[in-house]
């Protein structure tokens, strides 16, 4: 038995892991979903201070309450910034930690700085126009080239997601590098200019292991069976 804990990307929320979770639990493992603050059915959470901060003490609460030790920890998207920031303080409690077509920073670095300048001023233009100045409204299910079966469930699921959580820089002193197992998932199925760099860059790092899955963005809903052998994979 393995303790999995999958942490979703923006907009997202422990909803989007259901299937993968079913399928890991059949094959007798631990698995956690946490729905991140503001997002998902705790969307009446969200508030102005809502940061990154926030959201690493989320999945920080999850591994003290439920006493897990020997963990895959896994980070879609902007899944990857919490992650970061959740093995600086966890590190001991990991096996694995996977990120799932996901943003992998560098110290000092935010989400923002990891996206093309007028992605990011888009984000920021978009909270000022209709989110209060602190709320992004999400990027549609087709952006990410969802399955159709899926997509418009996605986009009725989906909600605004806290501005700070993209702009705050995170602080990082090399634990990821004391993780004993580090794999990166890239989804090859849709056009992205931000996640096939990580993956080239960890080909070639023996210290990490990458695999493709041919889908949209959203691998958990496109090919969850796929996911589900990759992350058992993983923690093996």
């Amino acid at each position: 038995m393995t303790n999995f804990v999958l942490v979703h990307g923006a907009w997202h929320g422990g909803w989007c892991y259901k299937r993968v979770a079913r399928l890991l639990r059949r094959a007798g493992h631990e698995v956690f979903t946490p729905t991140l603050t503001g997002l998902g059915e705790r969307a009446h959470l969200m508030n102005a201070s809502v940061s990154l901060d926030t959201h690493i003490d989320d999945v920080l609460g999850v591994l003290r309450c439920e006493e897990l030790s020997d963990v895959v920890l896994c980070g879609h998207s902007y899944g990857g910034m919490v992650i970061s920031g959740v093995v600086e303080k966890a590190a001991d409690k990991l096996r694995t930690l996977v990120y799932l077509d996901a943003f992998v920073p560098e110290n000092g670095q935010s989400l923002f700085d990891l996206l093309p300048p007028e992605g990011a001023d888009a984000m920021r233009a978009e909270a000022r126009q209709n989110g209060g100045g602190y709320k992004v409204a999400p990027l549609r299910a087709a952006y990410f080239n969802v399955n159709a079966a899926d997509a418009a469930w996605v986009d009725a699921m989906c909600v605004k997601h806290p501005l700070a959580c993209f702009e705050q820089k995170l602080v990082l002193t090399g634990a990821r590098d004391r993780v004993p197992r580090r794999v990166y998932i890239l989804a090859s199925g849709w056009d992205s200019a931000s996640f096939p760099p990580f993956a080239e860059r960890f080909e070639r790092d023996p210290t990490w292991r990458v695999c493709r899955i041919a889908c949209g963005h959203d691998v958990m809903l496109d090919r969850p069976e796929e996911l589900a052998d990759a992350l058992a994979a993983a923690a093996s």
